[in-house]
């Protein structure tokens, strides 16, 4: 199956709880954090609600 490397590029002091949980549930909690995680639909579901705190790259 494929991978995305999912990589966190801001903080999420002052977010809204969602986004915070949805960073834990990526497992990210500091910035620069990185991890590997299969592309499922519940995976880019999360990835699409904190877009904006992340950098996300495929892998073959």
């Amino acid at each position: 199956m494929a991978k995305v490397r999912v990589t966190q590029t801001s903080s999420a002091l002052g977010r809204k709880p969602g986004q915070k949980g949805t960073l834990v549930g990526l497992g990210l909690n500091k910035i620069r954090a990185t991890r590997e995680l299969e592309d499922t639909p519940s995976i880019r579901g999360m990835i699409r609600k904190v877009a904006h705190l992340i950098k996300v790259e495929e892998l073959a």
